[in-house]
């Protein structure tokens, strides 16, 4: 099992009060993770998504150009990519295609010292020295994989 505490990464506090529709799990993590504001960080990821085209993919999830981090960031997009460069993150895969899964959120599987932003399945969450932050359990006790992890330099 992995240590966890329950945190909404400051959504309450900038004004954003309905958790069950939320959507922000990548604006949550990158906020605890990174230890910024969490209505900053939400505002910069809003403005990605408001830059980000058009395509056949995001256009089913109505995302792309739409001022809003609340509903999901395409985390695998350029654009999220340098954006977290800029803030510091390094990005390091755990999964490719066709080598299965190797690394889960347990504590035995993951750094114990760091700031780190997890990539799961349709989920974020973040982990600082060992400690899964995040506003409900994601580790599905221990069997959650971890696709990659943005690590704070």
């Amino acid at each position: 099992m992995i240590p966890f505490v329950k945190t909404d990464g400051g959504r309450r506090e900038a004004g954003f009060t309905n958790e069950k529709t939320a959507g922000d799990c990548v604006a949550r993590a990158v906020a605890i993770a990174s230890g910024r504001p969490y209505i900053e960080v939400y505002a910069e990821l809003a403005e990605i998504n408001a830059r980000m085209k058009l395509t056949k993919r995001r256009k089913k999830r109505a995302l792309a150009g739409r001022h809003t981090a609340s509903e999901g960031i395409y985390t695998t997009s350029k654009l999220f990519k340098d954006y977290m460069k800029l803030n510091g993150f390094e990005w390091t895969p755990t999964m490719q295609i066709g080598s299965g899964c190797r690394v889960h959120v347990r504590a035995s599987e993951l750094p114990k010292k760091g700031r780190f932003v997890l990539r799961l399945s349709k989920h974020a969450a973040a982990l600082v020295d060992g400690i899964l932050m995040d506003a409900y359990d994601c580790s599905r006790d221990g069997t959650r994989a971890v696709y990659g992890y943005w690590r704070l330099k």
